[in-house]
């Protein structure tokens, strides 16, 4: 069985019970397997970067296979706003959307669409036929961001969700986590070689990837830690400037884009 995200997010859970570590975020219009189901619990598998986790299955839209399948085919619009709002008909409930999501235009006014039997409108100003801004662009959008383990949007996003929505709102699919991340790309041997796009990954005493950010160029990276931000980088790491102090040790840099 498959099935689309009707919600703005989804928690996506390590084990089935609301108190287990959140390890990912089902967005909006993404599309996902669904491989069993236990209780009131669903393990998925999302279609965007094949990650695996449990779902509550209460929140599952129930679609017809057909629909699903149309979905996943069609070309898609990626929101680029930090968030914009969408409101549901016949009930006309409000859902706040975030960068990254994914919406499917089936009919031809291009500011409703429709999933299953549910017929959605974007309010305000947010248009489809607004263009994307640059990568830059799309990560400051997400600048203050809390830190949020698990978290892949503008409420709450991860070092490597945060990557992952940017490299998608630029049409490129990124694995989810640092550690699968780092292993794309080629390696770019200088710092001061780092342009706007590249990652860069860090390790800790034992080598193990556990950070990842991206360069902006001319020596500064946007990462989440603590919150999305701007700090400076040097062939040895993250400086923070708040803290007069090195927060992260440079292991490598990467060019995909």
């Amino acid at each position: 069985m498959k099935s689309i995200c009707t919600y703005g997010i989804i928690p996506v859970r390590k084990e089935p019970a609301e108190s287990s570590e959140m390890v990912t975020q089902l967005l909006f219009g993404e599309s996902f397997d669904i491989i069993n189901i236990e209780d009131s619990w669903a393990f998925i598998r999302i279609h965007f970067d094949q990650y695996e986790g449990w779902i509550n299955a209460k929140l599952i839209a129930k679609l017809r296979e057909h629909e699903v399948e149309n979905w996943i085919k069609a070309e898609k619009w990626i929101v680029s706003a930090p968030y914009i709002k969408v409101v549901s008909e016949p009930d006309k409930t409000t859902h706040l959307i975030s960068a990254g999501s994914s919406i499917f235009f089936n009919e031809s006014d291009r500011n409703s669409f429709r999933i299953g039997n549910t017929e959605y409108y974007i309010s305000g100003n947010q248009s489809s036929n607004k263009a994307n801004g640059s990568i830059a662009d799309s990560a400051n959008a997400l600048i203050n961001a809390p830190y949020l383990w698990g978290g892949r949007s503008f409420y709450g996003v991860d070092c490597s969700g945060f990557t992952q929505v940017v490299y998608k709102l630029a049409g490129f699919e990124l694995p989810r986590d640092a550690s699968q991340q780092v292993e794309l790309g080629q390696i770019v041997s200088f710092v001061e070689e780092a342009t706007l796009g590249d990652l860069a990954f860090f390790d800790d005493e034992e080598g193990r990837i556990t950070h990842v950010g991206l360069c902006l160029g001319k020596g500064e990276i946007i990462h989440a830690s603590g919150r999305v931000r701007i700090d400076k980088l040097d062939h040895q790491g993250i400086f923070d400037d708040e803290a007069k102090s090195y927060s992260h040790k440079l292991r490598v840099i990467k060019r995909i884009l």
